[in-house]
């Protein structure tokens, strides 16, 4: 499925050493991961990816690196009450650094390497805007976006707007939108569900090695 401009930055390809620009050229393959950031397997097979399989498989094997991209694709789970204020911030990221893959990318690893400070136990008794405060921070920390930058994006406002609306959300509410809207169109439901090629592929776990990326990648990245 084609990729909105606006979220350029949750595709990463390899055709250069930093991992994060955009080639002119599509690469033929296409590995779509819906994750979710408040979601333990979704954490499992990111990190997998990102630390062992991307820079031990992929980046030293030109066979591989120009001919696969990943995209993310921001999987919000109702169940888990706090997902959206999560991915608020990882889209108020991507809007401020410019659709910048290796900002949101470099986000997303910080997001899940955090996720159990945003799970419900957490968060029972924080206010809203304090969780906000608080992702606006580790974005800041992170990525070194400026945090009240971040939180203007996020925060809602505790006062009726002029026209009295008192359900306006914030200043990536349209965004959220957006990429939930995408990825019903799909029927997705679980996270991680990983998509090749515009097809499930149901055989990828969460659990795998890097061994397993391993084969699997060489035989289907032809």
């Amino acid at each position: 499925m084609a990729l909105p401009p606006k979220f350029k930055g949750h595709r990463l390809t390899f055709d250069d050493p930093s991992l994060a620009s955009t080639s002119a050229l599509e690469p033929k393959h296409t590995i779509e991961l819906f994750l979710d950031y408040v979601c333990p397997f979704s954490a499992k097979i990111f990190n997998q990816l990102t630390t062992t399989v991307i820079p031990n498989i992929i980046t030293p094997n030109p066979t591989l690196s120009s001919k696969l991209q990943f995209i993310i694709r921001q999987q919000i789970q109702p169940w888990h009450p706090s997902s959206t204020l999560v991915h608020e911030a990882a889209l108020a990221v991507l809007s401020l650094s410019n659709s910048s893959p290796q900002t949101f990318w470099k986000f997303s690893s910080a997001l899940f390497s955090d996720q159990k400070s945003y799970f419900d136990i957490s968060l029972v008794n924080e206010p809203r805007n304090a969780t906000y405060r608080r992702l606006a921070k580790l974005a800041s920390d992170s990525v070194g976006l400026d945090e009240e930058s971040v939180y203007k994006l996020l925060a809602i406002p505790d006062k009726p707007g002029e026209d009295g609306a008192l359900n306006a959300g914030n200043g990536v509410t349209n965004d959220v939108k957006l990429v939930t809207k995408i990825n019903r169109l799909l029927g997705v439901h679980v996270t991680p569900t990983v998509i090749f090629n515009g097809v499930v592929a149901n055989e990828i776990s969460s659990g795998w090695t890097e061994d397993q990326w391993r084969e699997w990648l060489e035989k289907n990245i032809v």
